[in-house]
């Protein structure tokens, strides 16, 4: 599978147009323990992308009027609207706190419609003064049987790895989760081990920031497919977890539970 990043490596210089400097400020160090069930969207906890895109390979402008909570769910949408250069509007989320080592669980249901990509990932670069690290959850609407798994180091990926998804990613609420160790990464989908890296080369050091993410677009059509909109589509988020190494699991079905 072709690597297929351009996305993200636009971030690097992106992100230093769409956030303001006190928002790249804040939250340099590796926070604790938190479970957010988006009760409310708590702006101090989260960040909401406006105003601008990740490059030309996105169709789409980041607006936060395509994020949402309502009845305990937060809510990311795409949806034809001229905004800046993109006829297409769409949504995304981040911490504004960086988290390091530790267990990170969200509970997504995702978009379908090919060209459309619903991402729970981490994420940090050189716009925070560090070199690019991720870890990723990537559904593509082409094919939601399948999560795609994927770290970069040092800008360096190349890790990709195809789960299934029982039931499909986009017909129910699905758990994903991974375990970020200083010698492992350990990939969980609805509580199943599906992957396991323990080269030392694939596994970021550098606390990052928590993302969720729709977009498409109309070049990456060897990845994401050929892009075809049928109307809006939304990625639904009911919980995001994320639990220091040692902590107390934070709700029955945590995969600390049984890896602390």
């Amino acid at each position: 599978m072709r690597s297929p990043r351009p996305h993200r490596l636009a971030l690097l210089t992106l992100f230093t147009v769409g956030l303001s400097g006190s928002a790249l400020a804040e939250g340099t160090g590796s926070a604790t323990s938190f479970l957010d069930n988006f009760d409310t969207l708590d702006t101090s906890v989260w960040y909401v992308s406006d105003g601008w895109n990740n490059g030309a390979h996105q169709n789409c402008t980041w607006s936060k009027n395509q994020v949402r909570v309502e009845n305990g769910i937060a809510e990311l949408t795409f949806q034809e609207g001229k905004l800046g250069e993109r006829n297409y509007t769409c949504g995304e989320i981040q911490t504004r706190k960086r988290f390091g080592y530790g267990t990170y669980e969200a509970r997504i249901k995702t978009a379908d419609g090919s060209g459309l990509n619903s991402a729970f990932f981490t994420y940090i670069g050189p716009a925070d003064k560090k070199p690019h690290d991720e870890i990723d959850f990537e559904v593509l609407g082409k094919n939601t049987a399948k999560v795609q798994i994927n770290q970069y180091v040092s800008a360096k990926g190349g890790n990709e790895k195809l789960a299934d998804v029982p039931g499909g990613a986009n017909q129910g609420f699905n758990d994903y989760a991974f375990v970020w160790e200083k010698e492992r990464i350990r990939y969980y989908v609805n509580g199943e081990l599906v992957h396991e890296v323990t080269d030392p080369a694939k596994i970021p050091t550098n606390p990052q920031k928590i993302f969720f993410s729709l977009w498409g677009t109309d070049t990456l059509t060897d990845w994401m497919g050929t892009f075809a909109y049928k109307g809006p589509a939304t990625m639904q988020i009911d919980r995001i977890a994320f639990t220091a190494p040692g902590g107390d699991c934070q709700f029955a079905e945590s995969v600390a539970c049984r890896t602390n």
